[in-house]
């Protein structure tokens, strides 16, 4: 543990900004896997919906920066392509 009272605080930053971030990954997954789920059972309404509150818990994640922005529209496109071959199908 720092003895150091900057050094205590870059401790204490760092902690609550690990956990800010755990908490919006952890969004961004769950609603990542909603729109697998209903693409897996065949619901196309429920995809949808689905996938356009994924796009926004993912853009707002990028603009807290918890997330790249490469990775946020590669996460993007392998759902758009998801729900996509479900049209298709």
């Amino acid at each position: 543990m720092p003895k150091i009272k900057s050094a205590i605080k870059r401790v204490e930053v760092a902690e609550r900004n690990r956990e800010h971030n755990r908490h919006w990954k952890s969004f961004v997954r769950t609603t990542r896997s909603k729109v697998e789920e209903a693409c897996q059972a065949a619901d196309e309404k429920n995809a949808n919906l689905y996938l356009h509150e994924a796009y926004s818990v993912i853009d707002r994640a990028v603009s807290k920066g918890v997330l790249h922005a490469n990775t946020a529209a590669r996460n993007k496109s392998r759902l758009a392509n998801l729900v996509m071959k479900l049209k298709k199908a």
